[in-house]
């Protein structure tokens, strides 16, 4: 120990000094002993000096020194490195935590007992309008006034989340939650749901347009039922009688077109296209088109088209085929007789292709254009009901659009007729800039006036040939799975 250590130096300085003075005599020994001990201190202030400088510079190594000092200096270099290394660490630990909390894509803001900031992250700063570190210190509800948050943040009942709307915004809406945690310390957790509340009312909103679109159809045929049921024997005439089937056979078809849009939008939206799905050979699926349109229109319009033979893309055909249709068909549908319309299939200036449908219809007003592809919206309700529409063929083309790398382009003047243009990238023509082949040459498609039956099983053939067929309720088959969306698939 050091303290043995310097005793055992004046005990070897005491007998030195009694040696001496037995040799010597007289007072030598007293010097003697006084000089050991000065020589001593003298080390010793030494050492304690150069322990001193050493202190203001403790990232450097620690001096030289003999005995008790030297094993000192050594051992306290060694502590303070080892909580160098502990403080470094605990560092690096904490700036990682920071910065997994910046990174969390909900704001989270640490509070004191009194509701003051401590601190907060990137997304609580945008999402709650804060400055940080400048917010420091302040209180929470001073900067966040919102009523609604004011209330739920003085209730102290924290249990559940709130949903509050942004501070200074009205398009955000937050969900918060405090957590009490720590000393008596508070962390505010936010989130912004905006986008889950739209989905949520989205989906009210289509229950609710569901039930609506086939209650109608559902009151006339239990009206007619009822009627046929509980009239006496030979009550309504045979011409009667098959009147009141016929138009419960066309809500019955309305139905199972509401159903059939149902389903293939649900098909559209839950499944995955395929990675090479090939050659979509589109000037043959716009001959298929082009006999359901002039058997729409029945002559009553002026259809001019306009189809580049060689331009083709990559894609799957039967719903290509259904988006095409649709916009075709609503142009049709919703032009006064005498009305133009303009049918193009062209490259495009960037080497992508587009799909263009020009009408001279009453055209569509601003306030409705970015709403035309929700389900079931419409412009006019009544019309687009007596024009056979379910009010789901722009959501279905839209859907087309998206998996096909698509932009659905829409500008209408009232008046004056609306413009829909499908735009394809450059990526999406056939054959691959990468490939050399020749593209795949389309089937021709008779244009002679074909029956009823027969229409519908060559429209399936130019489609997809390996398309199986869809059983109807009634008994009857489908050709493709996009016939469904072919008619009266019309938002406006």
């Amino acid at each position: 120990m050091v303290w043995l250590r310097n005793l055992f130096l004046l005990l070897v300085a005491a007998v030195l000094a009694l040696l001496v003075n037995a040799l010597l005599g007289g007072q030598s020994g007293w010097w003697v002993f006084t000089f050991c001990t000065l020589a001593l201190l003298t080390i010793h202030l030494r050492n304690l000096a150069r322990a001193l400088a050493w202190s203001q510079q403790l990232d450097r190594s620690p001096p030289t020194a003999a005995g008790s000092w030297g094993e000192t200096l050594t051992r306290l270099h060694r502590f303070l490195r080892r909580r160098e290394r502990e403080l470094s660490e605990s560092r690096e630990t904490l700036h990682q935590w920071l910065a997994a909390a910046q990174a969390l894509p909900d704001g989270v803001v640490v509070l004191d007992s009194q509701l003051q900031i401590e601190w907060c992250n990137r997304e609580a700063c945008r999402l709650l309008g804060l400055r940080f570190p400048a917010d420091r210190g302040n209180q929470l509800l001073n900067l966040v006034r919102s009523p609604e948050f004011v209330v739920y943040a003085q209730s102290n009942e924290w249990s559940a989340p709130t949903v509050v709307p942004a501070p200074g915004s009205t398009e955000l809406t937050l969900r918060v939650q405090f957590v009490p945690y720590g000393r008596e310390q508070r962390l505010l957790v936010v989130r912004d749901v905006t986008q889950t509340q739209r989905i949520e009312n989205m989906r009210r909103e289509f229950v609710a347009n569901v039930s609506h679109e086939l209650r109608t159809p559902l009151t006339v045929l239990a009206g007619f039922l009822e009627t046929l049921d509980e009239a006496p024997d030979h009550a309504l005439s045979p011409e009667q009688t098959r009147r009141y089937l016929s138009m419960m056979r066309d809500q019955a078809g309305r139905m199972q077109n509401i159903v059939s849009d149902l389903l293939t939008l649900s098909t559209l939206e839950s499944t995955r296209m395929a990675l090479a799905p090939g050659a979509a050979s589109v000037p043959a699926l716009l001959a298929s088109v082009r006999e359901q349109a002039e058997a729409l229109s029945a002559g009553a319009h002026p259809l001019t088209w306009q189809v580049a033979e060689e331009v083709d893309i990559e894609g799957v055909a039967s719903e290509l085929s259904s988006a095409f249709t649709n916009l075709v068909t609503n142009a049709v549908r919703y032009t006064p007789p005498g009305g133009r319309i303009e049918i193009r299939w062209q490259a495009t200036a960037e080497g992508g292709a587009e799909f263009v449908v020009i009408d001279a219809g009453e055209g569509i007003a601003p306030k409705h254009i970015d709403r035309l592809t929700e389900r079931f919206y419409r412009v006019d309700r009544g019309r687009s009901r007596a024009s056979g529409g379910t009010g789901l063929g722009l959501a279905i083309t839209r859907r087309v659009a998206l998996r096909h790398d698509a932009e659905l382009a829409i500008s209408s003047e009232l008046g004056v007729g609306s413009t829909f243009r499908l735009v394809f990238p450059a990526e999406r023509r056939w054959p691959r800039f990468s490939e050399q082949a020749p593209a795949p040459q389309a089937p021709t498609l008779p244009t002679a006036p074909l029956s009823a039956g027969e229409s519908s099983a060559r429209k399936a053939a130019a489609i997809d040939g390996d398309t199986p067929a869809i059983a109807q309720p009634n008994g009857s088959e489908l050709a493709t799975p996009d016939a469904a969306g072919v008619d009266g698939q019309d938002t406006r």
